[in-house]
C-alpha cells in the first residue's frame, strides 16, 4: 500500500467515525433533552440541552485529540482513556436511564444502540489510527533503509567508477611519459642534426659576412659622405628658414606695435580688424579691459578671443555655445 492508499484509507476512517460521532450527538440530545426538563425545575426548563451538550462536547474532544495524538504517535496516558470511557458510559446511561426508570427493556436496548456504538466506534478508530500509524512508520523505515540501500549501492558505484578512471588516468599518464620520452629521443637527434645542419651554414653564412661587410664599409664610405653633403644643405636651409623668421617676426611685433599704440577706440571697430588688435594685446601682454579700450568691443567679448588664443578648442566651444543662445 502507497502513501496515497494510506491517506484515503484515514480519511475514510476519520469521516466515518465523525458521522457516527455526530449522528450519536443529536440521538442523544433528542433523548436526554425530555428526561432533563422532566427532573429539572419548571422555570428552569430551557437548561434540558445543556448537559447532553456538555457531554457530547467531552466525547468530540476525545474523538479529535485521540485522532492527533494516533497521527503524531503518541500516548496520553490513562486519562484519556478515563475521559473516553467515562464520557461513553455517561451518554448511555442518559440515553437509556428514562426507558430504565419505565422498566421498558425494548426502550433501553434500543437507546442503548447509538451509545455503544460511540464506544465501540472511538476505540476502534483509536486502534485503527494507531495500526495505520504503525505501519506507516513501518513503511517509511522500509522505504528509507531501501533508499539507503540505494544510496549506498550508487556510493560503491562511484567509487568503484572512481577507481577505475583513476586506473585510466595512470595507464594514459605512462602511455604519455613513454611518449614523451621517446619524442625527446627523436628530438635529440634531430636537433644534434640540425646542430651540424647549422653549423655548417654559420661558416658558409660568415664567409658570405665577410664579402659583405666589405661592400657595406664601401657602401657605409659613400653614404657618410652624402650625408655630409646633405646636412651641410639642411644647415644652410635652416639658416636661411631662421632668418626669414626672425624677420616675419620682427615685422608682426612692429605691426602689434602699431596696432596698440592707435589708442582707446572711440567706436566699435570691425570684426577683423578688432580681433588683429586683440590678438596683438594678448601677445603683448595686455589685460582684457585693456584690449577692449583698444578694440571698442565688450570685455566679454574680449575674454573670449583670450580664451581662444589660449585654447583654440575650448574657444571654438565657447563660441558655439554663444551663438546656440
Amino acid at each position: 500500500m502507497n502513501s496515497v492508499q494510506t491517506r484515503s484509507a484515514e480519511r475514510a476512517l476519520s469521516g466515518g467515525t465523525w458521522l457516527i460521532v455526530c449522528g450519536a450527538m443529536l440521538y442523544s440530545i433528542l433523548t436526554v433533552t425530555p428526561l432533563m426538563a422532566k427532573h429539572t425545575a419548571e422555570k428552569w426548563d430551557w437548561t434540558a440541552p445543556i448537559l447532553p451538550l456538555v457531554v457530547d462536547a467531552a466525547v468530540v474532544i476525545v474523538v479529535k485529540l485521540d485522532d492527533v495524538l494516533a497521527r503524531l504517535g503518541g500516548n496520553g496516558g490513562r486519562w484519556p482513556i478515563t475521559l473516553r470511557w467515562m464520557t461513553g458510559l455517561m451518554t448511555l446511561a442518559l440515553n437509556t436511564a428514562d426507558s430504565a426508570l419505565k422498566k421498558d427493556l425494548v426502550g433501553v436496548a434500543v437507546h442503548s444502540v447509538a451509545p455503544l456504538l460511540l464506544i465501540v466506534t472511538a476505540e476502534t478508530s483509536l486502534a485503527y489510527r494507531r495500526a495505520i500509524a504503525a505501519a506507516v512508520a513501518t513503511l517509511e523505515a522500509q522505504q528509507r533503509a531501501e533508499r539507503e540501500r540505494r544510496e549506498q549501492a550508487a556510493r560503491e558505484r562511484a567509487e568503484q567508477a572512481r577507481a577505475e578512471a583513476r586506473e585510466e588516468r595512470e595507464h594514459a599518464a605512462m602511455l604519455a611519459r613513454e611518449q614523451r620520452e621517446h619524442e625527446a629521443r627523436l628530438a635529440r637527434e634531430q636537433a644534434e642534426r640540425e646542430e651540424r645542419q647549422r653549423r655548417e651554414e654559420r661558416e658558409a653564412r660568415e664567409r658570405a659576412e665577410a664579402a659583405e661587410r666589405e661592400a657595406r664599409e664601401r657602401r657605409e664610405r659613400q653614404r657618410e659622405q652624402r650625408e655630409q653633403e646633405r646636412l651641410r644643405s639642411e644647415q644652410q636651409a635652416r639658416q636661411r628658414a631662421e632668418a626669414e623668421q626672425r624677420e616675419r617676426a620682427e615685422q608682426a611685433a612692429r605691426e602689434r606695435a602699431a596696432l596698440l599704440e592707435r589708442g582707446p577706440a572711440e567706436v566699435k571697430l570691425p570684426e577683423d580688424e578688432a580681433r588683429r588688435i586683440v590678438a596683438a594685446a594678448f601677445a603683448s601682454g595686455l589685460s582684457v579691459r585693456q584690449a577692449a579700450e583698444l578694440c571698442g568691443w565688450s570685455v566679454g567679448w574680449v575674454s573670449h578671443r583670450y580664451a581662444e588664443h589660449r585654447d583654440p578648442a575650448a574657444g571654438h566651444h565657447a563660441e558655439l555655445a554663444i551663438a546656440g543662445q
